[in-house]
């Protein structure tokens, strides 16, 4: 998340060739709209690439709401796709949304937004998205002090009172990965309530939630660490227009990155090692 791939996509016309009257000059038509040279993309301003995020955008996702740094994690990985792209740093643009103005259908200002959008099948029929450039492990919050504070190995956490709510991976996770038994909550809130009375000593969430409910939610927070991941979770991907002509090859410079090692460098980097997030080992 070791082989880079180019992002220059291959036009299939091996059975456009079968059909008569197919001319050259067709099959050159079809080429150039299926390119992802950075001449053809029709991107939102000519030469340029038009990147959104919110207002504000938070740690660790992006560093004191200045996505243009290319510091935290998406404003990494959305100058690591801007490359691949071929696009210089000088040659992004960035512009703010609000979340709920993103995921709604029609014509946008951007050519792609990352503000942490979870794929699912409802929003793909107003948006569309890219491969997923994250996949959120679980990981335990807890508070400075607690019986669990310092941990660092799944094995340290078989005598701990983990708590989660119901339904979710969260509660599967601490039976099937830390292989105890949980304290089952209605909703994280409850759960999150329990943690400040100190009746459990952390509770299990996925990774973005964790960091929301370390740094807001929780006195004293603090993410003891993430759990292995198991490849499940909300996967995050990059939101572009319905039908975009950009899609596949922003698909691809996310593909690239996740085969060269790009994006796991970068997410090891933003969300676990500077982030104060480690992943727990066995």
């Amino acid at each position: 998340m070791k082989k880079r791939f180019g992002i220059f996509s291959a036009v299939v016309i091996a059975a456009a060739l079968t059909l008569t009257g197919c001319s050259s000059s067709d099959s050159a038509t079809t080429e150039s709209a299926a390119s992802c040279a950075k001449a053809d993309l029709a991107t939102v301003t000519a030469g340029k690439l038009t990147i959104a995020t919110g207002e504000p955008a938070y740690y660790p996702w992006v560093i004191d709401d200045k996505p243009e740094s290319g510091e935290g994690f998406e404003g990494a990985v959305a100058y690591a796709v801007a490359a691949q792209l071929g696009f210089s740093n000088d040659e992004v643009e960035w512009v703010r949304t609000t979340f709920d103005s993103a995921v709604t259908p029609g014509e946008k200002n951007f050519d792609f937004n990352l503000q942490q959008f979870s794929i699912t099948d409802e929003r793909k029929t107003a948006v569309d998205f890219s491969s997923p450039y994250y996949t959120a492990p679980q990981a335990i919050v807890s508070f400075k002090g607690s019986k669990i504070d310092g941990k660092t190995s799944l094995a340290e956490l078989k005598d701990a009172k983990l708590g989660a709510a119901v339904g979710t991976t969260s509660l599967d996770a601490i039976e099937n990965q830390i292989g105890i038994k949980p304290q089952v909550f209605n909703d994280n809130a409850a759960g999150v309530s329990a943690l400040k009375n100190k009746q459990i000593d952390g509770l299990v969430v996925d990774l973005p939630t964790a960091f929301y409910l370390s740094g807001v939610e929780v006195p004293n927070g603090l993410i003891v660490g993430q759990l292995p991941s198991t490849g499940s979770g909300d996967q995050f991907g990059l939101l572009l227009t319905k039908g975009s002509a950009l899609t596949s090859c922003v698909s691809g410079a996310v593909d690239a990155i996740t085969s060269d090692g790009t994006l796991a460098t970068i997410t090891d980097k933003w969300l676990a090692t500077d982030a104060g997030a480690p992943v727990l080992k066995p």
